[in-house]
């Protein structure tokens, strides 16, 4: 006679954690992909409305300035509220920005609705989401972080392709309409399947019991300031050459499909560097690894400058996508190893604000040097210094303790990081 297996609760728990980290990379595939379609539409837009390149860029500056600021207070919400609304919200209004923008009529409109709306709707997926997966794990933390990044990471070898064909096909303004329509689609039924971990809900309750840790310890202790150093000289470091290598790679030449195939062979290195630091995280610590990934995304950064043909592209783009999207999961885990669960958003939160200003120099700082030197070689230069920057802070990081906060850590006894 057979029986049937007795399942724990632990178990049922660990194994909804990976349907969190399944949802959450799809989520934040098509989130971040729709976001990241503007590189794809640059030149077109440019073409179409007669918009300078700067005017376009600043548009993605202040879309990372407003998905940073965003990402602190819907950090706040999901340490109150779990993820399910946050998720919802900011879903909703990233739709509507990129359906509003689509039928901007100058490029100042344009600014406000896809810098602004699409800002404030995606600053509610990609912190709150490594928020909710971080504090859904103990054990191999960084590598579900990291598949949950590597959903991301997913985002230039489908969503900027198919914006590619359907721009190749329309025209930019259709294109974007579609994208928005589609993050409605996917999005709204998906931010039903994630939910708060228990560990987050019972610090939760306990935070509103006996409240919660001093904001000002947490973000002027050294663990965080580092953090938040390091992640905005990272940010600044590869966001420039993100934004911009398409345009760069069709002024080398290159058809315009051949220019978003290398933005693609980005992703797909990301992917596998994602899964690869991730899983060497677990095994050696993530400081030690963390470092030699920004030192090889600062020489791979600056190495786009040399890059003429298709093949020498590809190269660096494999190398550069391989670093930059492996070292990024590891500020999440380091978040959570040194701070209380019951504050995890809205630390994440905090550190994405960091991260978005760095984000938002690149492609401003880009835009500005191509239209006064007519080269983008003083982009690269300046991603290869800010990346040996961020490692450089990186090496001064001192864990609050070298084992991980326990999830069940009352809120109102913080670890040693905010003590």
């Amino acid at each position: 006679m057979l029986h049937n297996p007795v399942v724990s609760r632990d178990d049922m728990t660990s194994r909804y954690g990976w349907v969190i980290v399944a949802v959450g990379g799809f989520m934040g595939c098509v989130a971040i992909g729709a976001v990241f379609t503007l590189p794809v539409f640059q030149q077109p837009m440019a073409a179409d409305t007669g918009w300078s390149r700067t005017g376009i860029s600043l548009a993605m500056t202040l879309n990372f300035l407003a998905m940073g600021i965003a990402a602190f207070f819907w950090g706040m919400a999901l340490d109150r509220f779990g993820p399910r609304p946050v998720l919802l919200a900011g879903s909703t209004i990233l739709g509507a920005g990129l359906v509003l923008a689509s039928r901007a009529r100058s490029v100042t409109e344009f600014q406000l609705l896809f810098g602004v709306l699409v800002g404030v709707g995606g600053g509610a997926i990609f912190a709150p989401l490594m928020a909710t997966v971080a504090s859904w794990f103990e054990r191999n933390r960084a590598l579900a972080i990291s598949l949950v990044s590597a959903g991301m990471g997913i985002a230039p070898m489908t969503v900027a392709p198919i914006a590619a064909e359907l721009v190749s096909r329309t025209d930019w303004r259709f294109s974007q309409l579609v994208i928005g329509l589609a993050v409605w689609a996917l999005l709204l039924p998906a931010s039903l399947l994630i939910r708060r971990a228990p560990a987050a809900a019972v610090a939760a309750g306990m935070a509103r019991a006996v409240g919660r840790p001093s904001l000002s310890r947490v973000f002027t202790s050294p663990q965080f300031l580092i953090l938040a150093a390091t992640f905005f000289l990272c940010c600044g470091t590869h966001s420039g050459p993100l934004f911009h290598t398409v345009s760069y790679a069709i002024s080398c030449g290159l058809p315009v499909m051949a220019a978003v195939s290398i933005y693609s062979v980005e992703g797909a290195a990301g992917l596998a560097g994602r899964v690869v630091i991730g899983l060497l995280a677990d095994r050696f610590g993530a400081k030690h690894i963390f470092v030699i990934g920004l030192v090889w995304q600062a020489f791979a950064a600056g190495a786009y400058m040399f890059a003429r043909t298709p093949d020498e592209f590809y190269s660096v783009a494999v190398a550069f996508g391989f670093a930059y999207a492996g070292v990024m999961p590891l500020y999440s885990v380091l978040l959570r190893e040194n701070f209380p669960v019951a504050i995890i958003g809205t630390v994440v939160g905090a550190a994405s604000l960091a991260s978005s200003l760095g984000m938002a120099t690149g492609p401003l700082v880009g835009g500005l040097i191509f239209d006064h030197f007519n080269s983008y070689n003083g982009l690269y230069i300046v991603a290869f210094m800010s990346g040996l920057g961020a490692a450089a802070i990186m090496l001064t990081f001192r864990p609050a303790r070298s084992a991980a906060v326990p999830a069940e850590e009352p809120a109102g006894h913080p670890s040693p990081a905010v003590r």
